[in-house]
C-alpha cells in the first residue's frame, strides 16, 4: 500500500479499481448489513460505538463519515451526539441509496446527508469538519495515503479521527482459529447469503495485504496527525486507530 501521500497503489494480486470495488459493494448492498451482523457475531455494533466515543463529539459538531456504506457509523454518531450533523461520503451508489432509506426510516434526515464521492478527492471544503470516521473502508482505497491526506485537509486543527479496520489477532490459539474462519468459513457464508461469488473472497485478500497496526499508525502520523493510537478490539480481530489533526 502507501509510501507517499499520493504515490502508493494497491499491492499486486488485489484489484482495487474503483469501478470494480463500487460494483462489488453495489451488488452485495441488499444483504450487507445482515452479513456484517452475522459474520461479526454482532460485535460490529460495539466496534462502531467505541469508535464514535473516541471522537469526543461536542454539541453541534460536523462529522465526516468517509466510506459510509449504508450509514451505520453516521447513525451511531448522531445517536451519541444528537446535535451533530454528519456527511457520509461513498462511491457506491446502491449503498448510498440504502443509507438514505435507513436515515429516513430513523427520522434522521435533518442530521445526516450522504454524498457520492471519491475518498481520494473528498467533496468538502478544507477545515470544514470537527471529526471524521472510516469504518472498514480505508483498505478498499487504491491510495490510502491520499485518503488520509484528504482527511487531514477537511479536518480543522485539533479535530479527531477514528478508523476501524480488520487486523490479525495476537493470541496464538485465537489467531489460528480466526485465520481458518476468515479464509474458509467467512467466504462460504458470504457467498451463500450475498449471492456474490467474489466479494467475500476479496475481504480476506484485502485484509491480508493491509499494513500491520504499527506501520499503519506511522502512515497516519505522516499525513498531518498526532497522538496516533492503535487500539486492538476483540483480541485484535479489529483495530481502532485514533488520531488528532495537527
Amino acid at each position: 500500500m502507501p509510501g507517499t501521500p499520493h504515490g502508493a497503489a494497491a499491492p499486486a494480486g488485489v484489484d482495487k479499481t474503483p469501478a470494480r470495488i463500487a460494483g462489488m459493494f453495489d451488488a452485495i448492498a441488499p444483504r450487507y448489513d445482515l452479513l456484517n451482523h452475522v459474520l461479526s457475531a454482532g460485535l460490529d455494533v460495539r466496534w462502531r460505538a467505541r469508535a464514535i466515543r473516541e471522537l469526543q463529539l461536542r454539541p453541534g459538531a460536523r462529522v465526516l463519515d468517509l466510506c459510509t456504506g449504508t450509514g451505520d457509523l453516521a447513525v451511531a454518531a448522531v445517536r451519541e451526539q444528537p446535535s451533530a450533523s454528519v456527511v457520509g461520503v461513498d462511491f457506491a451508489g446502491e449503498m448510498l441509496r440504502l443509507a438514505d432509506r435507513k436515515i429516513a426510516m430513523l427520522g434522521l434526515g435533518r442530521s445526516i446527508r450522504v454524498v457520492r464521492g471519491d475518498g481520494m478527492r473528498i467533496p468538502l471544503a478544507g477545515g470544514s469538519c470537527d471529526a471524521a470516521t472510516i469504518g472498514f473502508g480505508i483498505r478498499n482505497v487504491v491510495e490510502p495515503l491520499a485518503a488520509l491526506a484528504e482527511l487531514a485537509r477537511v479536518l480543522r486543527p485539533g479535530a479527531r479521527l477514528a478508523i476501524l479496520e480488520f487486523g490479525q489477532p495476537r493470541v496464538p490459539g485465537i489467531k489460528t482459529l480466526y485465520a481458518w474462519y476468515f479464509r474458509y468459513l467467512l467466504p462460504l457464508v458470504g457467498r451463500t447469503v450475498s449471492k456474490h461469488d467474489s466479494a467475500y473472497s476479496y475481504l480476506p485478500a484485502s485484509v491480508g495485504t493491509f499494513p500491520p497496526a504499527a506501520e499503519f499508525t506511522r502512515l497516519i502520523a505522516a499525513t498531518g496527525f498526532s497522538q496516533v493510537r492503535a487500539v486492538p478490539l476483540s483480541f485484535g480481530i479489529v483495530y481502532l486507530y485514533v488520531a488528532q489533526r495537527q
